[in-house]
């Protein structure tokens, strides 16, 4: 029942991270939209059917019934069509945006409905949002980004700077019986094995590393290169056990090993076939502890999981096939491939009910797991595609591209960029959208990614 309970809280709590994510991205796109003054109608966290709303002046501020959205609506979001048409409207949600356009048509955000007389007021074009300067818009748009970032950044300063993280020490944490090459397919040890000759020297886990052939050992990486090119030589090794130093002599085993890429994978040679190569081997793992790390340590992780999200966006269609393949064939999910939310409540649900780690290290990783959602929210609505924010802000980067050519050439003002023109383009990113997570949600209840 525990278990129950502690999974249930870890969903829980990525919902409410989820929501609270997705409300302050909104409110990166109402605060200069009103600090530039532009007519906000409503602000809503959610989708479906309003639960909750209060008005305060002339916005609409509310909670839908399932908080995994988020929109604002501004006036003027699209120019008219044509002199004398009323401007159109627009929200930054993605699910909103897919009915946006049949709610405009009954709908004129440029008027201002008195609640209490029902007396209408035409309100000043120049609070419409495509009458802002370029640069204004843009701001606007890339306010909801820009959050998601804030708060990625926060959220891994507290994981890093405070929690920790867990990296390789200089203490042996585990000690082999026996030599097995990579290749082997035998997985236990036989009476034909060869002994480790880490076990045969006196290695014990809990033994810390002082030195290796005289030269001092600071991390777990300098004694493996040491052991590595240290095949058949003996190895005078220092440690230091129960808080007294003693000396062992260790001489590595020649064996097979994998060559492993900057990212920690198999390497591959043109065949597909595993490189392997032959090594100094000894058989001893090293032990995980937590270190706190340095603020400037929280700026480089940053960057390292935007170019991750950027990296799977810029392959998604092979991506999004190969989860096809696994979820309706016999493929396995790739752990680092996309995911629903479904697929991170899951996650989260299973992260918070092991009860076999402590739970300082469950709330770090939850908090990993929110801060890498903020960064993917951050890269994904960058995308230079309506209804997204980077679709909105490429709007209007070529609208003051094209200004300023006709400037530069002498011609007339081409006026604003008739962006209402692209909505058939934007209900089909939208649909195809609407399909992707629908395929990433099947997938995450019948194949899911699991850490268990």
């Amino acid at each position: 029942m525990e278990t129950v309970l502690l999974y249930i809280l870890g969903v829980v709590v990525i919902v409410v991270g989820i929501a609270v994510s997705i409300g302050l991205h909104e409110v990166g796109h109402l605060v200069p939209a009103k600090l530039f003054g532009v007519r906000v109608s409503q602000y809503m966290i959610g989708f479906g059917p309003t639960l909750f709303s209060r008005r305060r002046g002339e916005t609409e501020y509310g909670l839908k019934a399932i908080p995994l959205g988020g929109y604002i609506s501004m006036a003027g979001m699209f120019p008219p069509a044509k002199d004398g048409e009323k401007a159109r409207t627009a929200t930054t949600g993605v699910m909103q945006s897919l009915v946006q356009d049949a709610r405009t048509s009954s709908a004129d955000a440029m008027v201002a409905t008195d609640e209490a007389t029902g007396a209408q007021t035409l309100i000043d074009e120049k609070r419409a949002f495509y009458r802002l300067p370029v640069h204004k818009r843009v701001i606007i748009m890339l306010g909801g980004p820009f959050m998601n970032l804030v708060i990625a950044v926060v959220l891994y300063a507290v994981l890093l700077c405070g929690f920790g993280l867990a990296q390789s020490s200089t203490t042996v944490g585990s000690v082999s019986k026996c030599v097995l090459p990579a290749t082997s397919q035998q997985q236990e040890c036989g009476t034909n094995s060869s002994p480790a000759p880490g076990l045969a020297a006196g290695l014990k886990p809990g033994d810390r590393i002082i030195s290796m052939d005289s030269r001092p050992i600071t991390s777990w990486a300098q004694a493996t290169g040491i052991i590595r090119s240290s095949a058949s030589k003996d190895l005078t090794i220092v440690v230091e056990r129960d808080g007294s130093e003693l000396t062992l002599t260790a001489s590595p085993l020649l064996t097979e090993r994998y060559v492993y890429d900057a990212q920690g994978a198999v390497s591959k040679d043109d065949t597909g076939a595993s490189v392997t190569e032959q090594v100094g081997f000894l058989g001893i793992g090293s032990a995980t502890e937590v270190v706190q790390q340095p603020i400037t340590a929280v700026l480089p992780a940053v960057g390292d999981n935007i170019s991750r999200v950027a990296h799977l966006i810029l392959n998604l269609p092979q991506r999004m096939i190969d989860v096809v393949n696994a979820a309706f064939g016999p493929d396995e999910r790739d752990p680092n491939g996309p995911i629903s939310v479904v697929g991170v409540g899951r996650l989260a649900g299973e992260i918070t009910s092991l009860n076999t780690i402590p739970i300082i290290e469950r709330a770090s990783a939850l908090v990993g797991l929110v801060a890498s959602l903020n960064v993917a929210l951050m890269v994904f609505n960058l995308v230079p595609l309506m209804p997204l924010d980077g679709g909105h802000v490429a709007g209007a980067l070529f609208e003051g591209i094209r200004r300023f050519l006709a400037k530069l050439f002498g011609r007339k003002d081409p006026g604003p960029v008739d962006t209402a023109k692209i909505i058939p383009l934007t209900f089909v990113v939208a649909s195809l959208l609407i399909v992707m997570s629908a395929i990433l949600i099947y997938a995450d209840i019948v194949k899911p990614i699991s850490i268990l």
